[in-house]
């Protein structure tokens, strides 16, 4: 979120979570897409997958952030497509759960091989690969948690990195 003291408090950016149940069918996904583009709304994570076989429904997971206008004007043009069955704002509507997978590939030998072992200890990442020079580690959890374990590993001889995108979904027992 970012602030700027002219705009009045309904004005900060602020980064939401869509979660958008879809008929699972050749071209919604382009859809959506190009309403966010033709726009210029910004995509920071989109993850799609099916949901219900029988149903034949899809799941698309949308994080872009903007202002409360811009917020409700995207909600708007989504639930006026066609394929589109409903439209949740996770982050208003509910206290989502959010994770991200990510693939990290660090290049070290020595000390900081050692190190970078070390703190995929402390964050629970998992070496799914390794050779004399080289590791990589799964790692599961909150963006912000990927974000720092990234950054820890920089300095350490990062070398790669390949992320899903967020997945998210509500807590409790009431679903989407």
């Amino acid at each position: 979120m970012s602030y700027d003291p002219s705009l009045p408090i309904s004005e900060l950016v602020r980064t939401h979570i869509f979660a958008v149940v879809v008929d699972n069918e050749a071209g919604v996904l382009a859809r959506v897409i190009s309403l966010f583009s033709a726009r210029g709304y910004n995509i920071e994570s989109l993850t799609v997958a099916e949901v219900d076989a029988q149903e034949h429904t899809s799941r698309i997971t949308i994080v872009t952030s903007g202002t409360t206008q811009v917020i409700e004007q995207i909600k708007a043009h989504l639930d006026r497509l066609v394929p589109v069955h409903r439209v949740v704002d996770l982050t208003v509507e509910t206290v989502p759960l959010e994770r991200e997978l990510a693939l990290i590939k660090v290049k070290a030998t020595g000390e900081k091989r050692v190190e970078s072992l070390r703190l995929s200890d402390a964050f629970r990442a998992r070496v799914v690969d390794t050779t004399s020079g080289s590791f990589v580690f799964e790692l599961t959890g909150a963006p912000s948690k990927i974000d720092a374990f990234i950054e820890l590993m920089r300095p350490l001889g990062l070398n790669d990195v390949s992320r899903t995108g967020v997945v998210a979904i509500s807590r409790g027992s009431e679903p989407l």
